[in-house]
């Protein structure tokens, strides 16, 4: 396919990166942490430590795994919210030659297990508050080093304070036995003073095992080389920072470092360019979340849509001052147009629409950062990124038609970690990954999602797209959060059902109806309206539509 989308882009952002500056990752992080050495890295809980006092730690953290014989290559596990632990431990295990797996630490032990055994993971880093999941499946684990970390570790003196609130006033670290497991700042006392020996790490080495396809199926880890996340950095870098010109960046993270969105475009990216994450580790607190935002002149911030929802719902919100932020970027599911439209109105700011998946590291397109209202589009791929939209016979539509995404890019994976079967299906022979996602794209290059192939309702024939009737029912002010599914009918097969959260209480099924039915045609029309007090969710926020549709089937 023609690039035409190069056409459309911003002015600053190359066509083409050039990632072969760095050797690896770790590569990118020995160089980066020296250049920005005073510079404030990441902001945590009131404490902030500098890219000098991360250097410092996280060679500790790389010479301690190189003290106990681990060499190139070997799987760290990492299972912790957004703390400041996590990136010592992530880049204390890349400049060592490790190979990161990131794991939710809200696991159950099956899925623990599962992950630990798959990856063949050697150590792991763990929350205390998650040790008793760990406890359950570790005799059947590859495991051999357990490190144990408390959320006031490395806050000084007002972490004795947090420790014991979490510990003794809401009890949230349940009775656990791991012998033999060390404590995170014994780890790093214990090897200040040694030496981090060099790794010979190159582009084709493995970075990152990160799973995916937990709610699809049985987990798979992606093999993320260095060279596809030293790509995507460099792709997600030529976009952002046109956005903020020749200031420093500080970034909002809400979204967990374990997830691949935040961890590329956060926490990575940072890095590249000297900006500081500001964690957030519970962004499920709202109103605690938004007293934070208003101690910190950041610039930037990601999320998903129900993160800015939730804000854009509260009163305290509204009364801060945005006249810092310059990029809003809103990923991992859908962003709704009632959402974005109400974030211009409340911050004076476009709610930007980028797109990934755990298997293009993940950025794959972006909106340009100049765009002045909301387009329900998924923005222009990428640098040096390609998009063919295809068929089920995996042959080009035509310009304007709806075809299966498929992506190509130094930023897709390698393949998933042991299972040759399940890469074969997405990986093909030219290089593409099909992503499963249906879009079409525009004379200018914009690309816009229509639904995940599995997702969409077959309704006599008619294709229904799950997303346009979301986007419908959450314009209705009295909508909070709403999710669409197709549900069996003796008539036409298959009718849209819509699972809604009420903003307004006074909100009913026929308001609901009597309004997709000026917005919609027939057949796209809810049959059914179903009012929960909440929907299913990922971690980050993201709506499971399977899990309503499984509940339907049981």
């Amino acid at each position: 396919m023609e690039k035409i989308w190069l056409k459309s882009y911003p002015p600053g952002v190359p066509a083409e990166i050039d990632y072969g500056q760095y050797k690896s990752v770790g590569d990118l992080v020995d160089k980066k942490v020296v250049e920005f050495s005073d510079r404030p890295a990441f902001h945590c809980m009131g404490k902030t430590i500098s890219f000098g006092e991360l250097d410092r730690m996280s060679r500790a953290f790389g010479a301690w795994l190189q003290s106990k014989g681990y060499g190139k290559g070997v799987r760290v596990a990492i299972m912790m919210p957004n703390c400041l632990q996590y990136p010592v431990a992530l880049y204390g295990t890349l400049r060592a030659g490790g190979i990161v797996v990131n794991v939710n630490p809200l696991y159950t032990p099956r899925e623990l297990e599962h992950q630990l055994k798959d990856s063949g993971a050697e150590v792991i880093v763990i929350l205390e508050n998650f040790a008793t999941t760990l406890e359950e499946v570790l005799p059947k684990t590859p495991l051999k080093h357990v490190v144990l970390a408390s959320l006031g570790d490395m806050l000084g003196l007002k972490g004795l304070i947090v420790n014991f609130v979490v510990r003794k006033v809401k009890k949230m670290v349940p009775a656990f036995k791991l012998p033999g497991a060390l404590r995170f700042n014994d780890m790093l006392a214990e090897s200040a003073g040694m030496g981090l020996k060099p790794v010979q790490v190159g582009h084709e080495d493995i970075a990152f095992l990160q799973y995916t396809g937990g709610t699809t199926g049985v987990s798979k880890g992606a093999m993320l080389l260095h060279r596809n996340i030293l790509a995507n950095i460099e792709q997600a870098a030529s976009w952002l920072v046109q956005g903020i010109g020749d200031e420093r960046a500080m970034i909002i993270t809400a979204l967990p470092l374990y997830h691949i969105f935040s961890l590329t475009v956060n926490c990575l990216n940072m890095m590249k360019i000297g900006g500081m994450n500001v964690l957030i580790t519970n962004p499920r607190d709202i109103p605690a979340f938004v007293k934070e935002l208003g101690k910190h002149p950041y610039n930037m911030i990601t999320g998903v849509n129900t993160l800015f929802n939730a804000f854009l719902n509260n009163e305290q919100f509204r009364k801060l001052d945005f006249s810092r932020v310059k990029v809003c970027v809103g990923g991992g599911m859908a962003v709704q147009k009632a959402v974005a439209d109400k974030w211009k109105q409340v911050t004076g700011k476009t709610l930007l629409e980028g797109y990934g998946l755990t298997e293009t590291s993940p950025c794959a397109s972006m909106n340009p950062l100049n765009l002045e209202a909301y387009n329900g589009s998924i923005g222009l791929p990428m640098p040096s990124t390609e998009f063919a939209l295809r068929d089920d016979d995996k042959k080009d539509v035509t310009l304007g038609q709806p075809g299966e995404i498929c992506i190509k890019g130094p930023q897709v994976m390698k393949g998933y970690w042991k299972r040759d079967d399940e890469t074969a299906k997405v990986l093909g022979p030219d290089g593409y990954l099909y992503t499963g996602d249906v879009g079409v794209m525009d004379d200018k290059g914009f690309v816009r999602i229509v639904d995940r192939k599995k997702d969409m309702i077959l309704v006599s024939g008619f294709n229904v797209y799950p997303n346009e009737i979301e986007q419908v029912v959450a314009m209705m002010p009295g909508v909070l959060e709403v999710a669409a599914i197709g549900v069996p009918d003796e008539k036409s097969g298959e009718v849209p059902k819509v699972f809604i959260v009420k903003k307004d209480p006074s909100l009913t099924e026929a308001q609901v109806l009597a309004h997709c039915k000026e917005q919609l045609t027939g057949y796209k029309q809810p049959k059914h309206v179903e009012f929960r007090t909440e929907l299913p969710k990922t971690n980050v926020g993201k709506i499971l539509r399977r899990a309503l549709r499984d509940e339907k089937k049981a």
